[in-house]
């Protein structure tokens, strides 16, 4: 027994082979030129043996696929079954490829079968084949396919009618599921149909605990299948005596719904199942012109195509939420009787797909993750940067290979800090600035532009902070406008003085060292939460100016950091707080994924709280109020610490309520 094969190092192809391999007789496998690296790695991969698997050159594009004549004779009236499984499996291919790839090669496929005298012609095509018919599409049916306007059910569907109309050899045609990986590895060799939803699996379980339940989207029937399946009906479907000239349907007789699906590789990935679905097809009863021109709207377009490119989700997968057609598969469980060649359930072996897909296919794998890949040769500069946050920030930019810009007022430490970072081998610049004097602020920009170009990445991390009630504040106004002028002030002196030269380039990123007393409106710190929330304010504002531009605004909602700031507050000794070093990453967070806002869980579930049941948040805060006094320092007092050790209570309060200002 001899075969030929196209598409043999393909997902489901070198499964195939595998297959054929247990039978006797030599495998003919069709190869691109320039693949032969790939084939000899797939060959070692799967244990094939080579004596009996020989590569024969060709081109898909080409009449007879381009094999070349000599080797036509030669293996002429010798091929028993020519498998072609060759063709582009990709919803974001270009059509033109597509037909290429799918119709002329399978043309030419025919037409070297038809050259070779072979047996039987033995066809993958793809449940793609029937469009969005809506209802239940039989085996026996082709021409009753509707909807195939899309290049890939298009192509899918008229390669098949080539089969049909021209093939004058016997022929069979296996119309596959949506493949996915093997159910007992999980291997899959690229993102495609199910798949796709994955990134959005993983942002819930990032987000969100298991037990919670969400809202999601219940749609159509998906028709899933596992490689390992597909190759083992192909493989003995084709050495069946007696099916010629018939079409087999190798999909799940049990299909589940868009949201079952959703909740299976939910459960698989540890991540909160959909409880309540919204059926989009309900959607369907809006006109279609209407829907095209809201869809249509600048607004919505940007919107829905950053949800998608944040999911990684092709815009071409959204037709099949709702796909609408079932498919009978009698033929091909008549077929299969007695072989015990079944469909998994999905649930027996969704867990391997999810730990394939995490550990080897997860997009975010092969993003560079690294600070070294964000900052390094460009221009970082970091306020208050010779000591706390701003300090240990400096010290790992730097070590990244960043061109480390550090402010601040006092030049013996700032000097340390830049000599400290020269030492280890780093480049760093050291600026003396007052940046709560907005005029000094202007000669900073100015000096840091003429001597670096540009700058890319600014953190606004220094700041003040003044910790007393507004009882205790009648009389001094001045906290609140000297906690406004460094603050906020100063930092959007920098901001609007760097803006320029950013959107010029089109690239730059800004982050904003807020707190978390902004999501909790912590007490007795009303200067400094007001300073900070004004700041957050303004980064939302200008996120939507210029977002379009490049440029990114990161709020960091900061928690409690053990640094010099709260060392005259003796009670935050004995609470939870974050290390300068451990602040410092939320800084490198927020380089490498520029996102809008890092926070806590805690701090977003205050300004949730806060939202929802604004009364009880309010007695909970008062609470707090009371339980911690005013230290003696905010008092008048010549101490500057509190005027006594911190109860339990309070270290409890503190506790629970882990990294909020008190």
């Amino acid at each position: 027994m001899n075969y030929f094969v196209t598409g043999g190092t393909g997902f489901i192809g070198r499964y195939l082979v595998s297959n054929l391999l247990k039978r006797p007789g030599t495998i003919h496998l069709m190869l691109r030129k320039g693949s032969e690296k790939k084939f000899e790695a797939i060959a070692e991969k799967m244990g094939w043996d080579r004596k009996r698997v020989l590569p024969v050159v060709g081109d898909l594009a080409t009449a007879k696929l381009g094999v070349a004549p000599a080797k036509i004779r030669a293996l002429a009236g010798k091929v028993d079954h020519f498998f072609h499984l060759a063709a582009i499996y990709d919803l974001k291919a270009d059509a033109e490829s597509q037909r290429v790839a799918n119709i002329d090669g399978t043309r030419h496929a025919i037409e070297l079968a038809s050259a070779l005298k072979a047996g039987c012609f033995h066809h993958t095509s793809s449940i793609a084949a029937a469009g969005l018919y809506s209802g239940v599409f039989r085996e026996d049916m082709f021409d009753e396919a509707e909807d195939l306007d899309d290049p890939y059910l298009r192509t899918k569907h008229d390669s098949e009618g080539l089969v049909r109309n021209e093939c004058k050899l016997p022929w069979r045609i296996y119309r596959p599921g949506m493949v996915v990986g093997h159910s007992q590895t999980g291997e899959m060799d690229k993102l495609d149909g199910p798949y796709y939803l994955f990134p959005l699996i993983k942002k819930m379980r990032e987000l969100l605990p298991q037990w919670m339940p969400t809202l999601g989207i219940e749609g159509g029937r998906i028709n899933i299948v596992p490689v390992d399946f597909v190759a083992d009906a192909m493989d003995h479907i084709a050495h069946k005596k007696g099916l010629d000239d018939h079409c087999f349907h190798l999909v799940d007789p049990e299909p589940q719904r868009v949201g079952e699906v959703l909740n299976t590789f939910c459960r698989a990935g540890h991540a909160p199942e959909m409880t309540m679905r919204i059926d989009a097809r309900m959607f369907s009863f809006v006109p279609f012109p209407v829907r095209a021109a809201v869809g249509n709207l600048p607004p919505i377009k940007r919107f829905l195509a950053a949800i998608l490119r944040d999911l990684k989700i092709p815009k071409e997968a959204l037709k099949f939420i709702t796909y609408p057609t079932r498919f009978d598969n009698r033929e091909c469980e008549r077929a299969l009787r007695g072989s015990k060649i079944v469909v998994p359930s999905l649930e027996t072996y969704a867990w391997r797909l999810w730990d394939y897909w995490e550990r080897h296919l997860d997009p975010d794998l092969f993003v560079d993750h690294s600070l070294k890949g964000k900052v390094a040769g460009k221009v970082v500069v970091i306020t208050g940067g010779s000591a706390g946050i701003g300090k240990a920030a400096a010290l790992k930019v730097a070590a990244a290979g960043a061109k480390t810009v550090i402010v601040a007022r006092g030049e013996e430490e700032l000097h340390a800090t830049r000599d400290e970072i020269v030492a280890m081998g780093g480049k760093c610049y050291a600026y003396k600035a007052d940046l709560a004097d907005l005029a000094d602020c202007d000669r900073l920009v100015a000096d840091i532009l003429k001597d670096h170009g540009q700058v890319d990445v600014l953190v606004n991390n220094a700041g003040r902070s003044i910790r007393r009630s507004i009882e205790l504040s009648y009389d001094r106004f001045h906290d609140f406008e000297r906690t406004m002028q460094l603050n906020y002030f100063g930092s959007l002196r920098l901001i609007m003085g760097l803006l320029p030269k950013m959107t010029q380039r089109r690239r730059g990123h800004i982050i904003n060292i807020s707190s978390i007393g902004v999501l909790a409106n912590s007490p007795r710190f009303s200067a400094y939460v007001a300073s900070k929330a004004a700041l957050d304010a303004f980064s939302r504002c200008a996120q939507a100016e210029f977002s379009g531009k490049n440029i990114a605004f990161t709020t960091i909602n900061m928690p409690l950091v053990k640094t010099a700031m709260i060392a005259p507050t003796k009670m935050y000794e004995s609470v939870p707080t974050l290390s300068p070093e451990e602040a410092a990453d939320l800084v490198v967070k927020a380089i490498i994924e520029r996102p809008s806002r890092i926070a806590t869980r805690l701090g977003i579930f205050a300004a949730t709280i806060n939202a929802l049941a604004p009364k009880l948040y309010e007695v909970v805060m008062n609470t707090a109020f009371e339980l911690f006094p005013d230290s003696a320092a905010a008092k008048g007092g010549k101490g500057s610490g509190d005027a006594a050790a911190p109860s339990n209570e309070q270290i409890a309060f503190a506790s629970l309520m882990r990294g909020v200002h008190w």
